[in-house]
């Protein structure tokens, strides 16, 4: 089994991308939402955040996600440290998720792939890219958030087209292009790739 990534930057919209594939039955892992639930559940994980962030940082046993977002995205250490202790044990966890697939390839979502170094555990990367002022109108409407936030997170991220020329397949979701075909076309190609690893395996 083949394990993709699956990236783009915020507002791209590769969650609804990633939701194609998943329904064509390929099975996606959630990296943001998976290290949500780690950074609620994994003891280890909130010990060293609440060393470093405050026993602030979770509420009843919940993350507390404005008051953390409030802090990492304003200082670009803090939010390099957040990921330095929340990436390895994200990175674990889909590594064993991926151990339990039996499908031709299965899809890593997340937005931090080659930040995060996770790009090492995978045999190729799937890239969503669509125009920076889409994102920003995209982002605005969902989450009702500012032009200016939304700017400062962009700013945080790789740029977005070396992050494309990185990846080995790139998808446009612009609002102009259909992106089903684009998504036919790279799943057949996976597909394809999958069955003749498995052959030159013996698997």
């Amino acid at each position: 089994m083949l394990r993709v990534g699956i990236t783009g930057g915020i507002g791209s919209g590769k969650s609804i991308i990633a939701r194609v594939f998943n329904h064509l039955g390929i099975p996606v892992y959630n990296a943001d939402a998976s290290a949500k639930r780690l950074m609620e559940t994994d003891l280890e994980l909130q010990a060293v955040i609440r060393q470093h962030f405050g026993d602030e940082s979770f509420v009843n046993g919940k993350l507390d996600r404005s008051y953390l977002a409030a802090i990492v995205f304003k200082d670009k250490a803090k939010l390099e440290i957040l990921n330095a202790l929340v990436h390895p044990v994200t990175i674990r966890d889909a590594e064993l998720w991926m151990q339990q697939q039996s499908s031709p390839y299965a899809l890593k979502e997340a937005a931090l792939i080659f930040e995060s170094g996770s790009q090492a555990n995978l045999d190729f990367v799937i890239g969503v890219s669509a125009p920076q002022h889409i994102r920003i109108n995209r982002v605005m409407q969902r989450d009702g958030t500012s032009r200016d936030e939304i700017l400062m997170r962009i700013d945080q991220q790789l740029d977005q087209s070396l992050v494309m020329r990185l990846c080995d397949y790139v998808i446009v979701n612009d609002d102009q292009q259909l992106v089903v075909p684009q998504v036919l076309k790279v799943h057949e190609d996976l597909v394809s790739k999958s069955n003749k690893a498995c052959i030159e395996t013996g698997q």
